[in-house]
Protein backbone atom coordinates (compact mmCIF):
# COMPACT_ATOMS: atom_id res chain seq x y z
CA UNK A 1 0.00 0.00 0.00
CA UNK A 2 0.91 3.98 -0.51
CA UNK A 3 -0.69 6.50 1.44
CA UNK A 4 -0.70 9.05 -1.21
CA UNK A 5 -1.33 11.81 1.66
CA UNK A 6 -0.20 12.63 4.83
CA UNK A 7 2.40 15.06 6.63
CA UNK A 8 4.15 13.03 9.36
CA UNK A 9 6.17 15.86 10.32
CA UNK A 10 2.91 17.06 12.35
CA UNK A 11 4.13 14.48 14.65
CA UNK A 12 7.19 16.31 15.72
CA UNK A 13 8.99 14.45 18.56
CA UNK A 14 7.39 10.97 17.00
CA UNK A 15 8.49 10.84 13.14
CA UNK A 16 11.06 8.42 13.87
CA UNK A 17 8.18 5.91 15.73
CA UNK A 18 5.80 6.50 12.78
CA UNK A 19 7.95 5.96 10.17
CA UNK A 20 8.80 2.72 11.73
CA UNK A 21 5.88 1.48 12.22
CA UNK A 22 4.96 2.76 8.51
CA UNK A 23 7.68 0.96 7.07
CA UNK A 24 6.12 -2.58 8.19
CA UNK A 25 2.51 -1.80 6.74
CA UNK A 26 3.57 0.54 3.52
CA UNK A 27 5.66 0.32 0.39
CA UNK A 28 6.02 4.45 0.80
CA UNK A 29 3.92 7.48 2.17
CA UNK A 30 3.56 10.39 -0.25
CA UNK A 31 4.17 13.57 2.63
CA UNK A 32 2.65 16.98 1.34
CA UNK A 33 5.05 19.60 2.97
CA UNK A 34 2.62 22.40 3.13
CA UNK A 35 3.37 25.84 4.36
CA UNK A 36 0.67 26.27 7.55
CA UNK A 37 0.72 28.00 10.61
CA UNK A 38 3.67 27.43 12.59
CA UNK A 39 4.44 24.43 9.95
CA UNK A 40 7.38 26.02 7.74
CA UNK A 41 7.74 24.35 4.97
CA UNK A 42 11.76 24.03 5.43
CA UNK A 43 11.56 23.03 8.96
CA UNK A 44 8.86 20.03 7.96
CA UNK A 45 11.53 19.72 5.04
CA UNK A 46 14.62 18.79 7.57
CA UNK A 47 12.29 16.53 10.08
CA UNK A 48 11.58 14.44 7.24
CA UNK A 49 14.64 14.24 5.26
CA UNK A 50 16.43 11.12 6.79
CA UNK A 51 13.78 9.18 6.09
CA UNK A 52 13.44 10.37 2.36
CA UNK A 53 13.33 7.51 0.42
CA UNK A 54 10.60 5.90 1.98
CA UNK A 55 8.71 9.27 2.49
CA UNK A 56 8.28 11.01 -1.20
CA UNK A 57 7.84 14.59 -0.78
CA UNK A 58 5.86 17.45 -1.84
CA UNK A 59 6.17 21.20 -1.21
CA UNK A 60 3.11 23.51 -1.40
CA UNK A 61 1.28 26.39 0.39
CA UNK A 62 -2.01 25.80 2.38
CA UNK A 63 -5.45 27.30 1.15
CA UNK A 64 -5.68 28.51 4.46
CA UNK A 65 -2.23 30.10 4.86
CA UNK A 66 -3.29 32.00 1.88
CA UNK A 67 -6.04 33.50 2.69
CA UNK A 68 -3.89 35.68 5.22
CA UNK A 69 -2.66 37.41 1.64
CA UNK A 70 1.24 37.52 3.25
CA UNK A 71 3.27 37.62 -0.42
CA UNK A 72 6.69 37.98 1.82
CA UNK A 73 6.13 34.32 3.14
CA UNK A 74 5.01 33.48 -0.68
CA UNK A 75 8.56 34.86 -1.93
CA UNK A 76 9.79 32.61 1.07
CA UNK A 77 7.86 29.09 0.23
CA UNK A 78 8.75 29.57 -3.97
CA UNK A 79 12.35 29.96 -3.03
CA UNK A 80 12.57 26.91 -1.53
CA UNK A 81 10.42 25.02 -3.73
CA UNK A 82 12.58 26.24 -6.83
CA UNK A 83 15.58 25.44 -4.89
CA UNK A 84 14.55 21.61 -4.04
CA UNK A 85 12.40 21.13 -7.53
CA UNK A 86 14.62 18.23 -7.99
CA UNK A 87 13.42 16.36 -4.93
CA UNK A 88 9.81 17.06 -4.95
CA UNK A 89 6.99 14.87 -6.29
CA UNK A 90 4.45 17.39 -7.02
CA UNK A 91 3.86 21.37 -5.89
CA UNK A 92 0.91 21.28 -3.08
CA UNK A 93 -1.14 21.41 -1.32
CA UNK A 94 -2.06 24.33 -2.73
CA UNK A 95 -6.12 25.73 -3.92
CA UNK A 96 -8.63 26.96 -2.63
CA UNK A 97 -10.58 26.27 0.82
CA UNK A 98 -13.92 28.71 1.00
CA UNK A 99 -15.55 26.78 3.82
CA UNK A 100 -12.41 28.76 5.81
CA UNK A 101 -12.54 31.97 3.37
CA UNK A 102 -15.49 33.39 4.30
CA UNK A 103 -14.80 37.35 2.97
CA UNK A 104 -14.19 37.86 -0.41
CA UNK A 105 -10.67 39.37 0.34
CA UNK A 106 -9.67 36.37 1.68
CA UNK A 107 -10.83 34.64 -1.30
CA UNK A 108 -8.75 36.83 -3.61
CA UNK A 109 -6.03 35.96 -1.67
CA UNK A 110 -6.31 32.27 -1.90
CA UNK A 111 -7.24 32.95 -5.74
CA UNK A 112 -4.25 34.83 -6.43
CA UNK A 113 -1.97 32.59 -4.60
CA UNK A 114 -2.99 29.49 -5.61
CA UNK A 115 -2.70 31.09 -9.64
CA UNK A 116 1.10 31.59 -8.64
CA UNK A 117 2.01 28.40 -7.40
CA UNK A 118 -0.11 26.87 -10.20
CA UNK A 119 2.28 28.59 -12.68
CA UNK A 120 5.06 27.40 -10.66
CA UNK A 121 4.17 23.90 -11.49
CA UNK A 122 3.85 24.57 -14.75
CA UNK A 123 7.03 26.24 -15.43
CA UNK A 124 8.74 23.34 -13.18
CA UNK A 125 6.55 20.75 -15.41
CA UNK A 126 5.58 19.02 -11.96
CA UNK A 127 2.01 17.77 -11.08
CA UNK A 128 0.17 19.38 -8.10
CA UNK A 129 -1.27 18.18 -5.36
CA UNK A 130 -4.91 20.22 -4.63
CA UNK A 131 -6.99 21.16 -1.55
CA UNK A 132 -10.44 22.51 -2.85
CA UNK A 133 -13.19 23.29 -0.36
CA UNK A 134 -16.48 24.24 -1.45
CA UNK A 135 -14.34 25.39 -4.71
CA UNK A 136 -14.02 21.80 -6.27
CA UNK A 137 -15.39 23.45 -9.54
CA UNK A 138 -13.20 26.57 -9.77
CA UNK A 139 -9.92 25.10 -8.91
CA UNK A 140 -10.91 22.25 -11.57
CA UNK A 141 -11.75 24.95 -13.89
CA UNK A 142 -8.09 26.38 -13.32
CA UNK A 143 -5.57 23.37 -13.43
CA UNK A 144 -7.66 22.87 -16.61
CA UNK A 145 -6.96 26.24 -18.25
CA UNK A 146 -3.31 25.71 -16.97
CA UNK A 147 -3.01 22.33 -18.60
CA UNK A 148 -1.20 20.42 -15.04
CA UNK A 149 -1.80 17.15 -14.11
CA UNK A 150 -3.64 17.29 -11.14
CA UNK A 151 -4.75 15.04 -7.69
CA UNK A 152 -7.72 16.15 -5.83
CA UNK A 153 -6.49 15.48 -2.06
CA UNK A 154 -9.15 14.28 -0.02
CA UNK A 155 -12.02 14.88 -2.09
CA UNK A 156 -15.65 15.87 -0.84
CA UNK A 157 -17.29 17.42 -3.97
CA UNK A 158 -20.04 16.19 -6.37
CA UNK A 159 -19.89 12.29 -7.32
CA UNK A 160 -20.40 13.82 -10.98
CA UNK A 161 -17.48 16.56 -10.62
CA UNK A 162 -15.37 13.34 -9.57
CA UNK A 163 -16.43 11.72 -12.71
CA UNK A 164 -15.32 14.79 -15.04
CA UNK A 165 -12.31 15.14 -13.29
CA UNK A 166 -11.60 11.41 -13.82
CA UNK A 167 -12.34 11.70 -17.40
CA UNK A 168 -10.12 14.49 -17.99
CA UNK A 169 -6.90 12.21 -16.65
CA UNK A 170 -6.83 13.68 -12.80
CA UNK A 171 -6.92 11.09 -10.13
CA UNK A 172 -8.52 11.75 -6.69
CA UNK A 173 -7.99 11.00 -3.21
CA UNK A 174 -9.73 8.71 -1.38
CA UNK A 175 -9.27 9.26 2.01
CA UNK A 176 -9.80 7.40 5.18
CA UNK A 177 -13.10 9.55 6.15
CA UNK A 178 -14.79 7.12 4.00
CA UNK A 179 -17.33 6.40 6.67
CA UNK A 180 -18.19 9.59 8.23
CA UNK A 181 -18.26 11.87 4.84
CA UNK A 182 -20.99 11.14 1.82
CA UNK A 183 -19.54 12.67 -0.43
CA UNK A 184 -15.68 10.73 0.08
CA UNK A 185 -17.94 7.61 -0.24
CA UNK A 186 -20.01 8.73 -2.87
CA UNK A 187 -17.24 9.24 -4.92
CA UNK A 188 -15.70 6.02 -4.65
CA UNK A 189 -18.96 4.34 -5.56
CA UNK A 190 -18.75 5.71 -8.64
CA UNK A 191 -14.87 6.51 -9.79
CA UNK A 192 -12.96 3.96 -11.35
CA UNK A 193 -10.06 2.33 -9.72
CA UNK A 194 -7.47 3.70 -12.69
CA UNK A 195 -8.17 7.59 -11.06
CA UNK A 196 -8.41 6.48 -7.53
CA UNK A 197 -5.66 7.13 -4.60
CA UNK A 198 -6.10 5.83 -1.23
CA UNK A 199 -4.83 8.38 1.51
CA UNK A 200 -4.65 8.93 5.50
CA UNK A 201 -4.01 12.95 5.37
CA UNK A 202 -2.80 11.98 8.90
CA UNK A 203 -2.77 12.84 11.61
CA UNK A 204 -6.47 14.09 10.27
CA UNK A 205 -9.24 12.07 9.21
CA UNK A 206 -8.76 9.02 11.12
CA UNK A 207 -11.22 6.22 10.61
CA UNK A 208 -11.29 5.77 14.59
CA UNK A 209 -13.20 8.52 16.82
CA UNK A 210 -11.10 10.51 18.62
CA UNK A 211 -7.81 9.18 17.73
CA UNK A 212 -5.25 10.65 15.74
CA UNK A 213 -4.64 8.99 12.21
CA UNK A 214 -1.88 7.05 11.12
CA UNK A 215 -0.29 6.62 7.19
CA UNK A 216 -0.98 2.62 7.89
CA UNK A 217 -4.72 3.60 8.31
CA UNK A 218 -4.43 3.92 4.91
CA UNK A 219 -5.81 0.10 4.14
CA UNK A 220 -8.91 1.12 5.97
CA UNK A 221 -9.74 3.27 2.52
CA UNK A 222 -8.54 0.38 0.86
CA UNK A 223 -10.89 -2.53 2.50
CA UNK A 224 -14.21 -0.33 2.35
CA UNK A 225 -13.51 0.71 -1.29
CA UNK A 226 -13.28 -2.90 -1.92
CA UNK A 227 -16.53 -3.39 -0.46
CA UNK A 228 -18.29 -0.79 -1.92
CA UNK A 229 -17.00 -1.98 -5.31
CA UNK A 230 -17.42 -5.51 -4.33
CA UNK A 231 -13.72 -6.81 -5.56
CA UNK A 232 -10.64 -8.09 -3.62
CA UNK A 233 -8.75 -5.97 -1.55
CA UNK A 234 -5.92 -7.07 -3.47
CA UNK A 235 -7.25 -5.52 -6.58
CA UNK A 236 -7.72 -2.19 -5.11
CA UNK A 237 -4.41 -1.96 -3.02
CA UNK A 238 -2.23 -3.43 -6.49
CA UNK A 239 -4.60 -0.14 -8.86
CA UNK A 240 -4.02 2.49 -5.99
CA UNK A 241 -0.20 1.79 -5.88
CA UNK A 242 -0.15 1.74 -9.28
CA UNK A 243 -1.99 5.13 -10.17
CA UNK A 244 0.37 6.71 -7.05
CA UNK A 245 3.55 5.44 -8.53
CA UNK A 246 2.47 6.83 -12.21
CA UNK A 247 1.18 9.82 -11.09
CA UNK A 248 4.06 11.14 -9.02
CA UNK A 249 6.90 9.00 -10.55
CA UNK A 250 7.50 7.08 -7.80
CA UNK A 251 11.42 5.11 -8.58
CA UNK A 252 9.43 2.41 -6.82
Amino acid sequence: MIDAHAHVEMFRGRIPEVVEESRKHLKAIVDSITEYRKFHVWKSWEMLRPYFGFIFPTLGYAPNEARRGNWEKVGKVETFIREHADDIVAVGEIGLDFHYAKTEEERKNQREIFSHFLNIAVELDLPVVLHAREAEREVFEAVQRAGVRAYFHSYSGPKELALEIAENGHIIGINTGIDFIPEVREAAEVLPLEAIVVETDAPYMSPYKGEKNYPWNVEYAVKRIAELKGVEFDTVEKATEENAIKFFGLPL
